[in-house]
């Protein structure tokens, strides 16, 4: 699942339908009559019919404002709906937002999975329009009829739209993805695969191609394929709750685990003076765990005076990927010299002798400060990013 409704940056439409499906979400107990209405907004929803679904679930989340199935319909047709509405756009951008309240009402009766949360997320607050697809404003104008197209359930129609888009603007790596989309929601798989490729060619950088190109793979029970778009898709965008989740939901469809390695690692706080406390997991404490003094001693070093010397050009002290390699070798040394064990210094020392040490940093243990180094390291080794997800954090 994506934002690509609020954003615009991926076919958003068909995602919501491909999410939903994959969380299975089931009706409450409702009425007879709540029932057959319920499916009646469902086999609408199913067939991209969002603008006459939506009458369907505003009239059900009055009856039942506590089901969460129902809040990501309505939430659903009101995106679809905006989508096909490209004329007034005041009244888009209050249906983005009365879209956003009903993700927020299947949150609060009890729906925290990753797609409520991306879009609660990603629907901006005040539910402005999304930036464009393409530089060429005839481009973006076909995308957007395209859209439109899409959001009424036209296919043919949104796919040649989007096809105009790639004559104005070959480059238009939107205009590719949504073209396979439309394929795959016709389960064209073959023809699908061949824009989710041209799309992502035109920028393999992007990690949406790679995401939704994996769902036909899907389907088709190609699932080694499939974990390998999703792989992509994550080391791209390590820090989207959609990236995670697709390679989340393949783990729960080919019953693998997906996860980091388990280790605790102190958190080093500092106090308004700069003054550092370390804070261990009582649970990890060994004779072994005085090793991490040297990684205490290591970050205080970067704290006070390393970072300015190691990043000249940045005017503020932030927590650096470099800063936190160095400290976690540091503990690794000073366990060895004094033949300290413990088991998370065997899987860190593992991790470093496979040159996955930075990945499990950049993937697993990120704060704001480690993140801003992603983008260098993805440049330089993208190959050790995937290496580290597939060794270590898919676990047959």
């Amino acid at each position: 699942m994506n934002d690509s409704f609020l954003s615009r940056k991926s076919p958003f439409l068909l995602a919501v339908i491909l999410a939903l499906v994959l969380f299975g979400l089931t009706a409450q107990a409702q009425t007879e009559d709540t029932v057959a209405v319920k499916a009646k907004g469902k086999a609408l929803i199913v067939a991209l019919k969002y603008t006459e679904a939506l009458p369907i679930y505003e009239q059900l989340a009055k009856l039942t404002p506590n089901d969460s199935e129902v809040q990501i319909y309505l939430g659903s047709s009101l995106l679809g709906q905006a989508a096909a509405n490209t004329e007034d756009a005041a009244a888009r951008r209050q249906m983005r937002i009365r879209a956003r309240n009903a993700f927020m009402a299947a949150k609060a009766a009890g729906n925290t999975s990753l797609f409520v949360l991306g879009m609660i997320e990603g629907i901006p607050l005040d539910g402005r329009d999304p930036e464009g697809f393409s530089d060429n404003a005839e481009a973006n104008k076909a995308i957007q009829k395209a859209e439109a197209y899409f959001g009424s359930g036209k296919l043919d129609d949104a796919f040649n739209a989007y096809q105009e888009a790639l004559v104005l603007d070959p480059r238009c790596y939107y205009a590719a993805l949504f073209s396979g989309d439309v394929k795959t929601q016709t389960n064209k798989y073959d023809e699908a695969e061949k824009w989710y490729q041209r799309a992502i060619a035109i920028n393999p950088n992007m990690e949406t191609a790679y995401r939704y190109s994996a769902t036909p793979l899907m389907r088709q029970g190609k699932f080694e394929q499939a974990r390998d778009r999703y792989v992509e898709a994550f080391i791209l965008a390590p820090y989207d709750k959609l990236a995670v989740y697709g390679l989340v939901q393949w783990g729960e469809a080919t019953k693998t685990q997906i996860g980091h390695p388990k280790i605790d690692i102190p958190e080093i706080k500092y106090d308004a003076n700069g003054k550092p406390t370390t804070v261990m997991n009582e649970n990890s404490l060994t004779d072994g765990s005085k090793a991490w003094l040297a990684y205490s001693l290591t970050r205080d070093a970067w704290h006070k005076e390393k970072f300015a010397r190691t990043f000249p050009n940045e005017k503020q002290y932030r927590h650096t990927l470099q800063e936190e390699a160095e400290a976690i070798r540091s503990v690794l040394k000073m366990a060895k010299e004094q033949k300290l064990t413990h088991p998370d210094f065997d899987i860190l020392q593992k991790l470093d002798n496979d040159g996955a040490l930075e990945a499990f940093v950049l993937l697993a243990r990120a704060d704001q400060g480690i993140a801003q180094d992603h983008p260098a390291y993805l440049r330089a080794h993208r190959d050790k990013l995937k290496q580290y997800v597939i060794k270590y954090v898919i676990r047959n």
